[in-house]
């Protein structure tokens, strides 16, 4: 959620930063602003609503030439989104500025401090507390702005990034983090700060990681990392592996568009490497032994949203490779529940961004009981990774469209590369078995790229069924957890009633819902890899046709046994069962995309959604 922007150096400092928005603009906002420090004084614009009636203000009445600048584009959390409550929020004096990501816990209290010491608060936000508590703190550090924002933190409860700039140091920009995304890009003669690096990445390649609980300084020509309580910080650098070009439509009407054509590339990426000749799956970054993972008795996965959906597809891969047990978790009730964890419990912890709030509380509960955490992410230096015992990065470049695509394609593939890593390591599974099941995962890209190829169809259904009330999706096996991704895609996109069942569910209530007309999407398995479960998805699909639905089927090539019964047929290449989702869920993706356009709905950024969830 929200996206921060801060710059400093020779360019324009007001133009780099409404570029940086730009590009973040996918992350969900409500309002808009930006600051310069100038001799007069901070001077702001923000507005509600889209980034569009920002510019609009800054066309209309420009802020001063400015070599420093920093931008934010809001999500409401605390206060409505309107003018006064956009971002950023000035102190008494008008002197200092700040933005904010996350949510501050105490502002009430330190609000009804703020406002009986004599401090007049404009708006409903949690944020205009940190600009007063910082003008205060500044007199007492004598003007070290970063001083002052190290004392300021450590008065807050919460998460939150926060970013400063301070009218009588026009040329320094103060950030601190906690429990919410920071980085900082590194350039020639300039520096950045940003939510996310696509902000900067048109400018510099070059990043640095930002710790929990630091805070740091950036000049045009220094960068200095300290902790809360001004200690020297070690900070570790990286070069982002994908170019500006990555986070553009490249002729594409809508990003998702882009995305889904990008997947069988971005499954290829997640699997280059992986397999060592003695049969080993590398993983990225691994602090745990394999003694350690010998001694695994029970894993859990713990996700949200598309994310949880690959995790259920895991399940059953994991299981089948390993014979270990293994449950999937929302992350959002993994710790309230109370779950049973110890050292011979494995979590696996899956978020593109890796700075899901959800996620990072509970792998850090898990870690509290001395359980495992290992990462699947592509986000390099997010928290999630950097507090985990190993890593997978699925290296699928950036994802721009709110709704994930080819993240759930490549999540998959790491799910799928972490079973065999521990079925081999355990001693189930023997290197040429690992092979074999490797030797499948590198035939999906070009499967994938096959189900692409076919579209055309599936696109003039979306047109058809856009008006739709509602449109159910049937599975099994497998199937059940890309009946839940395809209802997903269309509740996101298409604001429309979507739900996904497991098909043999259906008599036990859900077939009520079963009206003349309503579509219903199934997946079908494999006759061949499971014959018995495919016989029993056919005799679903009679169920709701006999009630008059019009059945969508997503069935293999040369599964005869459903043509009579399907009213639209979508063919998929044969695959394995267990890796079949790589496959069937494109024509989902598509079917979403499309029936979105269809009604006139912004298929990048649906509404009311964000593209990273760092609050809980």
């Amino acid at each position: 959620m929200c996206g921060i922007v801060g710059y400093v150096g020779p360019a324009e400092a007001v133009g780099v930063v409404i570029e940086g928005l730009r590009r973040l603009e996918y992350r969900g906002y409500d309002s808009a602003g930006v600051a310069v420090p100038d001799q007069d004084g901070i001077q702001l614009r923000k507005r509600a609503g889209k980034l569009a009636n920002l510019v609009q203000a800054l066309d209309e009445e420009p802020l001063p030439a400015s070599s420093t600048a920093m931008g934010h584009t809001r999500w409401a959390t605390h206060g409505a989104p309107t003018d006064p409550n956009a971002h950023p929020h000035l102190d008494c004096e008008g002197r200092i500025a700040v933005v904010h990501n996350g949510i501050i816990e105490n502002f009430a209290t330190l609000r009804a401090q703020l406002e009986a010491d004599g401090h007049k608060l404009a708006s409903e936000t949690d944020t205009e507390v940190v600009a007063h508590l910082l003008e205060d703190a500044t007199e007492r550090a004598n003007g070290d702005l970063a001083a002052a924002m190290r004392d300021v933190c450590r008065q807050l409860h919460g998460a939150f990034t926060l970013v400063a700039v301070d009218a009588t140091q026009p040329d320094l920009i103060v950030a601190a983090r906690r429990n919410s995304p920071l980085v900082v890009g590194r350039g020639q003669g300039q520096n950045f700060l940003a939510s996310d690096v696509a902000a900067f990445i048109a400018h510099t390649r070059e990043a640095i990681e930002l710790g929990q609980d630091q805070v740091v300084s950036i000049t045009a020509d220094e960068i200095v990392v300290t902790d809360f309580h001004g200690e020297l910080a070690e900070t570790k650098d990286y070069t982002v592996d994908w170019d500006v070009s990555a986070a553009e439509k490249g002729g594409h009407d809508y990003f998702m568009l882009k995305e889904i054509a990008e997947q069988p590339q971005a499954v290829a990426d997640t699997l280059l490497g992986r397999l060592t000749e003695a049969g080993d799956i590398v993983l990225d970054e691994v602090r745990l032994t394999d003694q350690d993972l010998r001694d695994v008795d029970k894993v859990f996965i713990v996700a949200c949203g598309t994310s949880y959906h690959a995790g259920m597809v895991a399940k059953y891969a994991i299981e089948h490779w390993t014979r270990l047990p293994c449950e999937v978790e929302l992350a959002s009730e993994f710790r309230y529940r109370d779950p049973v964890l110890d050292r011979s419990t494995l979590i696996i912890a899956i978020s593109q961004s890796g700075e899901t709030m959800d996620t990072l509380m509970a792998i850090r509960h898990a870690k509290e009981q001395k359980a495992r955490v290992l990462a699947i992410c592509n986000a390099n230096g997010s928290t999630i990774p950097r507090e985990s015992d190993a890593v997978l990065y699925t290296h699928a470049g950036p994802e721009i469209a709110v709704a994930s695509t080819k993240a759930f394609l490549t999540q998959l593939a790491a799910c799928y590369l972490v079973g065999l890593h521990l079925a081999h390591v355990r001693g189930i599974k023997y290197a040429d078995e690992v092979a074999a099941v490797v030797a499948q995962l590198q035939a999906m890209p070009g499967k994938v790229e096959q189900v692409l190829e076919t579209m055309e169809p599936v696109r003039e259904l979306a047109r058809q069924i856009a008006d739709s009330r509602s449109v159910l999706f049937i599975g099994r096996h497998v199937g059940f957890p890309v009946a839940l991704e395809g209802a997903l895609k269309l509740k996101e996109l298409a604001y429309m009633h979507a739900e996904g069942f497991a098909a043999g569910e259906l008599k036990h209530g859900p077939i009520a819902l079963i009206d003349k007309g309503t579509p219903v999407v199934c997946v079908v398995p494999s006759p061949a890899g499971r014959g018995v479960m495919h016989d029993k998805v056919v005799s679903n699909i009679q169920e709701v046709r006999a009630r008059g639905a019009r059945t969508i089927v997503i069935a293999e090539e040369g599964d005869v046994a459903v043509e009579p019964y399907a009213d639209h047929l979508i063919r998929v290449p044969r695959t394995p069962t267990v890796l079949a989702p790589l496959v069937t869920v494109v024509p989902l993706q598509v079917l979403a995309c499309e029936i979105a356009a269809a009604r006139g709905n912004d298929v990048d950024q649906p509404r009311n959604l964000a593209k990273s969830v760092t609050v809980e």
